[in-house]
């Protein structure tokens, strides 16, 4: 690196050893002798100043010891598309003369040795059969030569350039229009300049189905000018841009399958509406992004919103959520089938952490899969009975009847429990007997009196237990494994009622006490090894 300074340096990205930049002065710094480059840094704890020395403001910077000045010689301003390629995969001939001919490369999925590669011609036959490139941290800052990406690296359909020195949107375009099967891009990680008004559509980008653009520095408006040359995307990922407002999306983005939102601090849960009628929408991803309600004021109780009418899968992780009242909502999603909420405030309501699971997924009728654990059948029934039982008695108080004609709870008790009518419908109004306040919980009535047989193994005489029904399945297979001799690890465990006929109920979670099988008094445990 020398003195030299290329055209048009203002605002473009540096490298710095390993310090990122971005240039926002070029020229003299008196007293002092010769060029000087003004820079704001990524991490403004390795800068100085705020752009102001001596007194004269030479730049602005948004943190206060953001900048320094630094020489010419110490900033790398990068290299073309090109020459990163051939720098990662091997292929640089200037290289090869010092070090040899043997190259690794990557085509698709597969790495493949290749020896003797001493001729420009072979290598570049051999770039041509890229189709999966990555580029992460190389410093390219450039498209290269016109044309020069598309003779050499015909094949392209997937590119990483995240964390380079890419400084606007036009730097991409330009790689881009030389790949013309491109699919999925990467640029994750650059902070770039993009159109601040409507510029005319290409195909550029008429094949792109997966688009990571964080870290960019981009706004939801600069997405939505952007978004008319994405005709097919379906995957946007958007992570920690600062994006605070939305927009409504218009004719665009109505192929978008996944939006990925985390990290941005939205002003308020109602700027979902703004991005609620994306028809084909199916994953929302909105880790971290400062919500702290959700609601669908188009529906009433018990009725599905016309927003988001595609959406399967939510996560809402690390928010601000602290209401009952916004998981209620969620069940008002016509196609919700999986929800990641944890770390938010509702959740400390609850300490026991299979209570407040049951809670959730009695109150959304069509979850199949919660915090990235499947709902099976049974645990929903046991769910939604107990919550039915649980909230019975604030039923009756706030005019429920078992009579349907004298039936008419609350506006207030709908609101907390929009789910409990369609929960009477599913399985009947809860019946006085399950209401009675229960004696209080003492050792005694807590134990179980279990017959403990081995069906397979006659010679094992059938032995009576008593357990705690708090007690798990793990901590009984413990017991039996001392009782009968054999490895925990290898026991199975079902059981037998009167009350089923002769069938068997697997036990078959080693994290679930008895209780949560509806274990009684009297039943037979099955053990087989």
């Amino acid at each position: 690196m020398t003195d030299w300074v290329p055209s048009e340096a203002l605002g473009r990205r540096v490298l710095c050893g390993t310090e990122y930049a971005t240039v926002r002065y070029v020229g003299s710094v008196p007293p002092t002798a010769g060029i000087w480059l003004g820079v704001e840094w990524d991490d403004p704890q390795r800068g100085k100043h705020d752009g102001t020395y001596e007194g004269t403001q030479y730049f602005k910077c948004r943190h206060p010891r953001g900048g320094s000045f630094i020489r010419p010689n110490k900033a790398n301003f990068g290299v073309d598309f090109l020459t990163a390629i051939k720098n990662r995969y091997g292929l640089n001939e200037e290289r090869d003369a010092q070090h040899g001919t043997e190259n690794t490369l990557v085509f698709g999925k597969k790495t493949v040795e290749f020896v003797g590669m001493d001729s420009i011609a072979e290598q570049q036959s051999q770039l041509n059969q890229l189709v999966d490139i990555s580029v992460c941290e190389c410093a390219v800052s450039h498209a290269g030569q016109k044309e020069e990406i598309s003779r050499t690296c015909a094949n392209i359909r997937h590119i990483n350039l995240s964390k380079n020195l890419i400084s606007s949107w036009e730097t991409v375009t330009a790689i881009a229009s030389e790949v013309q099967n491109l699919e999925t891009l990467n640029v994750s990680g650059n902070k770039m300049k993009f159109p601040s008004t409507s510029t005319s559509v290409s195909s550029v980008f008429s094949k792109l189905r997966v688009l990571a653009l964080n870290q960019t520095g981009i706004t939801w408006a600069e997405v939505l000018l952007c978004a008319p040359g994405w005709p097919r995307l379906e995957e946007l990922y958007l992570t920690s841009n600062n994006i605070m407002v939305l927009e409504r999306p218009g004719n665009i983005l109505q192929t978008l399958k996944l939006l990925d939102l985390s990290d941005n601090q939205l002003l308020d849960g109602n700027q979902l509406h703004l991005i609620a009628h994306l028809p084909r929408l199916e994953q929302l991803i909105l880790r971290n992004s400062g919500i702290a309600s959700i609601d669908f004021p188009d529906a009433g109780f018990g009725c599905k919103t016309k927003m988001f009418p595609s959406l399967k899968h939510l996560a809402i992780n690390d928010n601000k959520i602290s209401q009952w009242s916004s998981i209620n909502e969620l069940d008002k999603l016509p196609s919700l089938r999986s929800l990641q909420c944890h770390n938010n405030p509702f959740m400390d309501t609850e300490k026991n952490p299979e209570t407040l699971r049951q809670l959730i997924i009695a109150k959304i009728s069509q979850l199949e899969v919660l915090n990235k654990s499947e709902i099976p059948p049974a645990e929903r029934k046991g769910a939604e009975l107990d919550y039915r039982k649980i909230f019975g008695n604030d039923w009756l108080a706030a005019g429920g009847n078992w009579n349907p004609e004298k039936n008419n709870p609350s506006e207030e008790f709908l609101a907390a429990h929009p789910r409990y009518p369609s929960l009477c419908l599913k399985y009947g109004a809860p019946e006085e007997g399950e209401l009675k306040a229960q004696e209080p919980l003492t050792l005694k009535n807590q134990l179980l009196t279990l017959t403990i047989k081995c069906p397979e193994k006659p010679e094992q005489k059938p032995v009576q237990k008593k357990l705690p029904d708090s007690m798990t399945i793990q901590r009984v297979k413990g017991l039996l494994y001392r009782l009968l001799k054999i490895p925990g690890s290898e026991l199975k465990l079902s059981y037998e009622s009167s009350k089923l006929e002769g069938k068997e109920v697997e036990l078959d979670n080693d994290l679930k006490p008895l209780q949560f099988y509806s274990i009684e008094n009297g039943d037979c445990v099955l053990v087989r090894w």
